[in-house]
């Protein structure tokens, strides 16, 4: 949240606060289940990789969503992160791009504001490059699961639960 208040914020900045917020969670507890399960150290390692590589991909969608998504679905206000100037990939990805409009703060009416930037964010192709960021920790994902050498049931659990992932739409 203190990246709301502060102006120079890179994405690489924000990839990493995202990596520590929700990724290492998700790899955590892939971890933790594999150690349960008694398997070797390289097979935590794989099985935190996979965690921490969906939960990238999950915090993307979840940005994507917040600005483009259907609030009637989402059950969440379209914009939420716009209005609150949460320094998301895609607000990162515009600025950098020299495409944040100038006029941003004068914005009276949040629903013009919200309009504005996502305008903005289309035009730059940040829900574009957000997308294809989210397939890069997707494929990471996945790499990390066929190296699991999981039995097809396991293995079609594990991809079904990724793809629920940045398919979701709530």
């Amino acid at each position: 949240m203190e990246y709301e208040n502060i102006n120079d914020v890179t994405i690489e900045h924000y990839l990493e606060m995202i990596r520590l917020k929700t990724s290492v969670l998700l790899a955590c507890s892939c971890a933790m289940g594999a150690i349960s399960a008694g398997a070797s150290k390289d097979r935590v390692e794989l099985w935190y990789n996979f965690g921490e590589q969906t939960g990238l991909a999950f915090q993307i969608q979840d940005d994507l969503l917040d600005t483009f998504g259907d609030s009637e679905i989402t059950g969440k206000k379209v914009g939420g992160d716009i209005l609150s100037e949460k320094k998301t990939f895609i607000w990162l990805y515009t600025k950098a791009q020299g495409m944040m409009p100038e006029n941003l703060s004068s914005c009276l009416e949040s629903t013009e504001k919200v309009s504005l930037l996502k305008s903005a964010m289309i035009e730059s192709g940040a829900d574009i490059a957000a997308r294809k960021k989210m397939m890069v920790y997707t494929e990471n994902a996945r790499t990390a699961l066929s190296q699991l050498d999981l039995s097809s049931d396991h293995l079609k659990t594990f991809e079904n639960l990724l793809s629920s992932v940045t398919e979701r739409t709530s």
